[in-house]
This record gives structure tokens, C-alpha cells and sequence, in this order.
């Protein structure tokens, strides 16, 4: 070897060397994460036992918590890849976004232009003027019966052709499922090779393989749900890649202006929540009763069971949440999960907004006969910024009640209320029984769950 061949040889060594340095020291992670104590960057030790405390009552399966590109705390089993649910859809924003940097597919495309029909009833000629773009937004319009769906979400899809393309934000799976057909007809690949050549492997994810992808078929629709497979420890470095904008040591995986564009909202979706392309913005508002205040500009992708993947650029901060599906388990609450990223946040030092929780809570808590007679003939209103809102729960005397739900489809309206020692007990019609602390404040009435969470703030009308 020439002297020049051994010089460039050492210099690009050393290239090399500082590459991986700076991945490891400037927001990135190497091959393995990079661990350090909460102390070192700023966090309460104390408070972040809370939440680790407060996650143990939830039973979460995996949570890893990462600032500066380092995992400040992590624990449960973070490398089993687990069941992603509905955090698959933004990870096919992310294919899709590159698909799109590369002109192989146009947000302006039609359904009709792209070829896209279903099982009969096939797609009307309005139905198929939906736009790839308004699949992403979850606004196509298009209620045809769906694959991978709940019977929540089947019983409150829209009728057909009641809401034309762009007009209603619905939570549909129709609009996702068909979104994987549209990137594996216009790239010729399949979704999980490309997860792996695109994402995974340029990222360094450590667990994930094309084989923990598969695809679910079935009668309802001609186009396959594409369930993935991921571990707490890989989904943090996807969060991680939105949290510095698609780019990943240098490199730009993800056009940066996609990841703008599609974590910005163009509806207002469930619970004060925003939708952008494939993912939530924000998170669960309060108003029902106080949850958890994020920096502007935070996002997440959510999935059934507990799967959260929130990005806090603010605070350069990532939190992933996983519950394992494998076994029996239990979906932590909305208002659940918000008290943990509560938690969360407070150890950082931020102001997450009011402690809705029992601990912190002022005013009277009565039981028995006593406690009754504060709900008996009563009326209670809640909600007042809600759709539809306020609602009202009236309390009858002979232990009946009243639940005008503002969206009947939730189920029905009446039902039943006891007192159980310290607790309020409301059952209606057949859901299952759920019991609350009341906490009394004059007027002011708050019902917190079993685990301490304020579920409702509302105040006793006039009678």
C-alpha cells in the first residue's frame, strides 16, 4: 500500500470514528443506547419513581424515556417486539413521505386515477374522488367495511356516502389498509422490507426483522391490514427520527418537510386530540376534567392497548409505552396514560398543568347515608367546552339515573347509582359497574377512579 493509500486509509478511519462519537454524543444513539442517570440531566429522582410506581399499577409492559438522544429511564422488557396496533399507520406516513420525496405517489392522486376498488358494494363515483391526501388525514369519506377494525370503530363508522371526500374527520381503517396497497402498488414493495431497508436498518433498530410483519386478510375488504411487530427500545428510535425531523445523524431518512407537514393538524379528532397524516397532536384535553398540559408542538402515534410513542420537541424528549398483548392484560385509560406522561414531565421539570389526582385534591369526602344525600334529586353538569356539551348525570332518589350522552352511539342513556361506603357506583345498562371517590367543594363536585385520577369536574345544578 502507497503512503498516500495508508494516509486517506487513517484519515477515513478517523472519519469513521468521530461519525460514530458524534452519533453516540449529539442526539443520537450508536449501536447500543447510551445510559444515563436521571440526575445528570436535570430529572427528580423521586418523581420519576412515581411514575414508575404509578406505570406498575397500570401494568405497562415497557417504557423507555429518552432526552438528548440517552436513555434517562427505562423499564419492562424493552427489546420483545410487541404487537404495534395502530402506531403501524405512522410508520407508513414515514414510507409514504419518502415515497413521495421520490415521486412515486402524488397526495393529489385519486382513488379512481390509482385504480382503487373494494369488495361489493364497490366505490361509488363520489367515493372514488378521494385524494391520497385525505386518506392520510383520515377524511376520504369512504365508509366501506374495513379489515383490523374494532366493533367500536365498525359500529360507528358512517353510513356510505353520508359525508363526501374532505368534508369529516372518521377514524378509519379503510383509509389506512388502502394506503398500504397504494405504497406497495406504486414502490413494487412490500411494507415490511421496506420498514427494514428505509427506516430500521438506516436507524440502527436492534430488534426488528421483515418477519415481524404480517399481513391480516379477510372478507371484509380485498385490501390486507399490515400488522407490525416492534420493541420498546426500536420505537423509541423511530420517535427519535421525528423528534429531530426525519434525520438521523446527518443523514435525512425522512424528507424533513414531510415530517412537518404530516405532524401538523387539519382536524379536530376524538377527545381535543388533533390528526395530521397518520398522527395525533397533542393529546387528551381536559375537558371533561383536568389530564395533562404537553408543549405545543408535541405529537405522538397511538395504538390499542396502551402503544404510545409521544415526541416532546420542546423538551427533546421521547416517551414510549407498551403494553404486551400476548398475555392477558389491561388498556390503560386515556386518563391513565395522561397521569403517566404527567408524572413524567413533572420529574423533568416542566409544568404539566393541574394534579388531577386524589392525593391533591381539597375538599370534603363523605360516606354512606351522608355521602347519598349529596347526590339524591341531584343534577350534575360537566363538559361545558365538550361537543354538544355540557352534559349532565341526574341522580333520582330511588337510584335511578340519567346519562345523556352526547353521541348515542356510545351506548344507552339511563341507568343505575348506589353508594358503596366512600364510593359513588354508576351502572349503566349493562356496562360494567364503576365505582368513584367523590370529593366535595360547595358546589364543586370531582370523581376520581380507583387508582386516584379525576375522571369528572363538574358542579351541582339548582333544583
Amino acid at each position: 500500500m502507497h503512503i498516500r493509500q495508508i494516509v486517506f486509509a487513517v484519515v477515513l478511519l478517523g472519519a469513521l470514528v468521530r461519525f460514530e462519537h458524534a452519533k453516540a454524543e449529539d442526539g443520537f444513539p450508536a449501536a447500543e443506547w447510551e445510559h444515563v442517570t436521571p440526575a445528570e440531566l436535570g430529572w427528580s429522582e423521586t418523581e420519576l419513581a412515581q411514575a414508575r410506581f404509578f406505570s406498575d399499577q397500570i401494568r405497562s409492559s415497557a417504557v423507555v424515556i429518552v432526552q438528548h438522544g440517552k436513555v434517562v429511564a427505562e423499564w419492562g422488557n424493552t427489546t420483545k417486539p410487541m404487537e404495534l396496533a395502530s402506531i403501524r399507520k405512522s410508520l407508513l406516513s414515514a414510507l409514504i413521505g419518502i415515497a413521495v420525496s421520490d415521486h412515486l405517489i402524488k397526495l393529489d392522486s385519486t382513488l379512481g386515477e390509482l385504480g382503487i376498488d373494494d369488495n361489493p358494494p364497490g366505490l361509488t363515483g363520489i367515493e372514488k374522488s378521494a385524494t391520497v391526501r385525505e386518506l392520510l388525514e383520515a377524511r376520504s369519506g369512504v365508509y366501506h367495511a374495513a379489515l383490523y377494525e374494532t366493533p367500536d370503530m365498525a359500529k360507528m363508522r358512517p353510513p356510505r356516502g353520508s359525508h363526501p371526500p374532505g368534508t369529516f374527520w372518521y377514524y378509519n381503517n379503510w383509509d389506512f389498509n388502502v394506503l398500504g396497497t397504494i405504497y406497495e402498488h406504486a414502490t413494487g414493495t412490500d411494507i415490511f422490507e421496506a420498514l427494514d431497508q428505509k427506516i430500521a436498518k438506516p436507524i440502527g433498530m436492534q430488534d426488528y426483522r421483515q418477519q415481524d410483519g404480517s399481513y391480516v386478510r379477510g372478507e371484509a375488504s380485498i385490501h390486507p391490514a399490515y400488522a407490525i411487530r416492534m420493541s420498546a427500545r426500536d420505537l423509541a428510535r423511530f420517535a427519535l427520527l421525528y423528534l429531530h425531523k426525519g434525520n438521523w445523524a446527518g443523514r435525512q431518512i425522512v424528507p424533513r418537510e414531510w415530517v412537518e407537514e404530516s405532524t401538523r393538524s387539519y382536524s379536530k379528532a376524538v377527545f381535543g386530540m388533533g390528526y395530521g397524516y397518520l398522527w395525533w397532536i397533542g393529546f387528551l384535553g381536559g375537558d371533561v376534567a383536568p389530564t395533562v398540559t404537553l408543549p405545543e408542538g408535541s405529537f405522538m402515534a397511538q395504538g390499542a392497548g396502551g402503544q404510545y410513542a409521544l415526541v416532546v420537541p420542546a423538551l427533546d424528549l421521547v416517551v414510549v409505552h407498551r403494553v404486551d398483548r400476548d398475555a392477558p392484560y389491561v388498556e390503560p385509560s386515556f386518563r391513565n396514560m395522561a397521569r403517566l406522561f404527567w408524572l413524567i414531565l413533572k420529574a423533568n421539570g416542566y409544568n404539566p398543568g393541574p394534579d388531577a389526582s386524589l392525593t391533591a385534591a381539597t375538599g370534603e369526602r363523605t360516606t354512606g347515608e351522608t355521602l347519598a344525600a349529596n347526590f339524591k334529586g341531584k343534577t350534575i353538569s360537566f363538559g361545558p367546552k365538550l361537543k354538544n356539551g355540557p352534559l349532565s348525570m341526574r341522580f333520582e332518589p330511588d337510584g335511578r339515573m340519567t346519562y345523556p350522552h352526547w353521541d348515542e352511539s356510545f351506548g344507552p342513556a339511563t341507568g343505575t347509582w348506589a353508594v358503596a361506603g366512600d364510593k359513588l357506583c354508576i351502572l349503566i345498562s349493562a356496562a360494567r359497574r364503576r365505582c368513584y371517590i367523590p370529593v366535595l367543594n360547595g358546589e364543586q363536585i370531582e370523581l376520581f377512579d380507583e387508582l386516584g385520577i379525576m375522571q369528572i369536574a363538574g358542579v351541582a345544578l339548582s333544583q
